[in-house]
């Protein structure tokens, strides 16, 4: 009796554990097409110092690149425009700015300066928003959830991921492209109009950037999710843009598979020669664009390889798609 009941439960067990805990759709739409980014941050972060009365006074105070400052006297401050509305409404020029620093909050007095027009300064860079280009990977028509780039928004004075509070993305459209060529990665040179936004960002991960979408998406064409196990070296095509706002599909090589790394799964070669002569090779803001194999979606362009640009990194699909069902 006791052995049956102990198989009774561990049945039962195996009944109710889920197979699958995300919620992610099995086809989803595959985009490719380039995006206009803005994120605000965290914060407003410390990325540099100037000189005020010949001496560097916030360095001097304490300051350090990649502080972020939440409070101006115990008021909250979450843009460079509420730092500044704060400042001015204190009377005296010592002022305590409460930062954030390797997760840990600290308070550090500072003593502002007036230059020749009375005009109070800091001595502080600091930033509130990161703007850019990149590429959206996929929306899941369920969920209506997106992911874009297939690896993080950097802060390249500081080379920390960005924490995000928010952000937006907006249609864009290419108009002129920087040639990659051995040693340095080019460029997608794009606009975008900044009235109305497509999606909003909440996570900055680094598999990606991820969001809702919010513009209508009926009548849209979707493509079957390629599990990891299905993908093989060997012949296989990128969605992306090269003029305005076009979505092309183009020839590349499968080199080889990695199942072990995070984010660098896919190594890849372009071999389509329309691509490579309006590209050189993978470029900046080519990130997040879909790897598609056997018509099934498997992953996302996220690296070039500097010193071979034709050839880059992709990310698995499966793995964007799970964090972006968080």
């Amino acid at each position: 009796m006791k052995l049956k009941n102990k198989l009774l439960l561990t049945i039962l067990l195996l009944v109710i554990i889920p197979i699958n805990v995300f919620a992610y759709s099995n086809y989803v739409i595959a985009s490719g097409e380039t995006i206009g980014i803005e994120v605000n941050s965290k914060g407003i972060l410390i990325v540099g110092f100037y000189e005020v009365e010949n001496s560097y006074i916030a360095k001097d105070a304490g300051f350090e690149i990649g502080d972020k400052i939440t409070k101006i006297n115990k008021t909250e401050v979450d843009s460079i425009s509420n730092m500044v509305s704060a400042i001015e409404q204190v009377d005296s020029n010592k002022i305590d700015f409460t930062i954030q620093r390797n997760k840990q909050e600290k308070t550090i007095e500072l003593e502002l300066k007036k230059d020749d027009n009375k005009i109070l300064k800091t001595g502080l860079y600091v930033k509130d928003q990161i703007n850019g280009i990149g590429t959206l990977t996929y929306i899941d028509p369920e969920t209506k959830r997106f992911g874009a780039l297939g690896h993080e928004i950097i802060e390249t004075t500081t080379a920390q991921k960005f924490e995000i509070k928010d952000g937006k993305i907006y249609n864009a459209k290419v108009s002129e492209i920087e040639k990659s060529r051995d040693g340095n990665a080019g460029e997608k040179n794009a606009t975008y109009d900044k009235i109305t936004s497509t999606g909003e960002i909440d996570s900055n991960d680094i598999t990606g950037i991820y969001g809702t979408y919010q513009e209508e998406i009926a009548n849209i064409d979707t493509m079957e999710v390629g599990e990891v196990k299905d993908i093989k070296t060997g012949p296989a095509k990128i969605k992306t843009v090269v003029k305005d706002s076009q979505v092309e599909e183009f020839d590349i090589n499968i080199i080889n598979i990695d199942t072990t790394s995070k984010t660098k799964n896919i190594l890849f070669e372009i071999t389509d020669t329309k691509l490579l002569s309006k590209t050189g090779g993978v470029v900046q803001g080519m990130s997040g664009s879909p790897i598609i194999q056997d018509n099934k979606i498997i992953g996302a362009v996220n690296y070039v390889i500097v010193n071979d640009t034709k050839k880059g990194y992709g990310i698995f699909i499966t793995t964007m798609l799970k964090e972006g069902d968080k």
